[in-house]
């Protein structure tokens, strides 16, 4: 596989038509992957960032998939910080999964709608995604980009892969020894092929007017990219 190169070839997973068992075993594998690779880590990392001295927070996550990013950032929390968090994704059965999901035992909007289409009484403080970019055409993440920093009042934060030959072939040979489905065996690895480097991830965010922002490279092959508002 040559990686010099964005692949965009699209996932399995953003088809239409596929069986609701099929999504929930793909959910939960990837909710074990996230935990056990660092996933979640990263994405709380990220989070406190953005909380500073705040006694409450609204947290907004698009492509929340199952949501067990936002039941990490809520455990993680602990009620340390009041928690409002909403969960966006286009796939009514993700939405479904996510109600259904055991480790949301915690008060959460759901949304099943795509991001753009979504209009907010009151504007969520954070907005993030986790490897949720990937699945995006740089021009669809110039827009992206645009609407997190338009809809949110401190700032947003991506967790996406790094695009890297070792991590490749890493998630290829793990999967295929543990995973027991076949979307997470045939997307884990193209979702790195998918991925971005540094540089791409420079020139996305330059395209799309966002200056001021971090970018930082967390174990294992993740990029963590952080924009705030002036003053927050």
């Amino acid at each position: 596989m040559n990686l010099s190169k964005r692949i965009y070839t699209k996932e399995l997973l953003d088809s239409d038509d596929i069986p609701f068992p099929d999504i929930q075993r793909n959910m939960q594998e990837l909710g074990f992957i996230n935990t056990w690779l660092g996933g979640h880590k990263i994405t709380i990392a990220g989070l406190k960032q953005f909380i500073g001295n705040k006694k409450e927070i609204i947290v907004c996550e698009i492509g929340c998939g199952g949501g067990n990013n936002l039941a990490a950032i809520a455990k993680a929390l602990n009620g340390k910080v009041s928690l409002k968090s909403i969960g966006i994704d286009i796939k009514q059965e993700c939405i479904d999964f996510a109600k259904q999901n055991p480790a949301n035992n915690y008060p959460v909007e759901w949304i099943a709608s795509d991001y753009s289409k979504v209009s907010f009484s009151q504007k969520p403080d954070i907005i993030f995604s986790s490897l949720f970019c990937h699945h995006f055409t740089e021009e669809e993440l110039k827009t992206q980009l645009q609407w997190m920093k338009a809809n949110s009042r401190t700032g947003f934060f991506i967790n996406d892969l790094q695009r890297h030959t070792l991590a490749y072939y890493a998630i290829k040979w793990l999967t295929s020894l543990f995973s027991r489905s076949y979307l997470v065996k045939n997307d884990a690895p193209l979702s790195v092929a998918r991925g971005f480097t540094k540089k791409e991830w420079e020139n996305i965010l330059s395209a799309a007017g966002i200056s001021g922002y971090k970018i930082q490279w967390k174990w294992a092959f993740r990029y963590l990219i952080l924009w705030q508002h002036a003053g927050k």
